[in-house]
């Protein structure tokens, strides 16, 4: 492993020794397996190739100062898969199951986690699909658990700096009554067209607005949206948003470091009365955002004039780097120690 530029890693696929496996068939599941391959063998007919029945997560392990590898909050991640399993008709991963195969994975790839100080971290990619065959519109009988790791490094290029981003009115996210609120594929596929163009004209990600009323913040590209305003974190509440772990988490920390925590529909208009802004997910941790660009109304908010991270985003970035690292008392007890 020394071969690794630890801290040059970017945010992608890295092949790792193994990955492990589970299926579901006739009504229960089957002994974890643990599989070298990269490769799945799946049915033509499987629905999730035909119908969208597919459902993943994402979390990181942190390998601390003491050598102690920490997984964090891997309970909210297990129960945000059963919602979206619930949500499109799948068999849903039981928590022993999910644990299991999360903390075999971490095992069986301790080489990849990255040393303390490097910036880095091991990221999980627990993911649950419909391998059963189906013509007609319907569930699939027979589902695949699996889950692989990859070390990584900072989402955005930038790292923790300053981005700038777009916010588009010409495309959706997600459908009102429609599948926002879980982790499916499709929510990102919506997603893909107006983030290459955003990409294209020089912007790191897209900010939507939510699809009913074209009038209030929704997603942040692929995270959730925060923003400081006084002495208070003010984020969305929306039913087309996905419930961010990160984003619950920050919410305890600034309440911890004396911040309010105002959770509810936040209007575009207020875009411009913000000290703070940024977007948070567990690929990124906090990503700062710089300036937002209105495209449709050819309008930009400025939040970081000279380069610089707000106080407040730094604050709850390192505070919660720190309790994931094991640098920081973990009073809340997010993290379990992998052994």
């Amino acid at each position: 492993m020394e071969n690794i530029a630890w801290g040059e890693l970017p945010f992608g696929y890295f092949k790792t020794d193994y990955n492990v496996r589970a299926y579901y068939r006739n009504g229960k599941w089957g002994e974890m397996e643990i599989s070298s391959s990269e490769t799945i063998n799946i049915h033509m007919a499987a629905t999730a190739l035909h119908y969208g029945q597919e459902a993943f997560e994402g979390l990181k392990a942190f390998r601390g100062k003491d050598g102690k590898i920490r997984l964090f909050r891997w309970e909210e991640n297990a129960k945000r898969m059963r919602r979206s399993a619930q949500g499109i008709m799948m068999a849903h991963v039981p928590d022993d199951l999910f644990y299991k195969a999360i903390s075999t994975a971490i095992t069986l790839n301790e080489r990849f986690v990255p040393p303390y100080g490097t910036g880095a971290s091991l990221y999980l990619r627990p993911l649950l699909f419909g391998s059963g065959p189906q013509v007609g519109v319907k569930p699939a009988n027979e589902y695949m658990f699996l889950v692989f790791v990859a070390p990584v490094g900072p989402y955005f290029k930038e790292g923790f700096k300053p981005v700038d981003i777009q916010l588009v009115r010409d495309f959706d996210r997600a459908a009102p009554l429609g599948t926002g609120h879980i982790k499916v594929g499709g929510n990102y596929a919506a997603s893909m067209l107006p983030a290459d163009r955003a990409h294209k004209e020089g912007y790191a990600s897209v900010l939507f607005l939510d699809a009913k009323e074209k009038k209030y913040i929704d997603e942040a590209g692929p995270a959730n949206f925060f923003g400081i305003k006084g002495k208070t974190y003010v984020t969305p509440d929306s039913g087309t948003i996905l419930p961010s772990i990160t984003n619950m988490s920050l919410r305890q920390i600034a309440k911890d470091i004396g911040l309010n925590v105002d959770l509810r529909p936040i209007a575009a208009t207020e875009l411009d009365t913000f000290d703070e802004v940024g977007a948070c997910g567990t690929a990124a941790i906090i990503t700062p955002i710089g300036r937002i660009f209105d495209r449709s109304e050819n309008k930009t908010y400025e939040y970081a004039k000279d380069g610089k991270v707000g106080p407040f985003s730094k604050k709850l970035y390192d505070t919660l780097v720190g309790i994931q690292l094991g640098d920081i008392e973990d009073k809340h007890n997010w993290n379990t120690i992998v052994e």
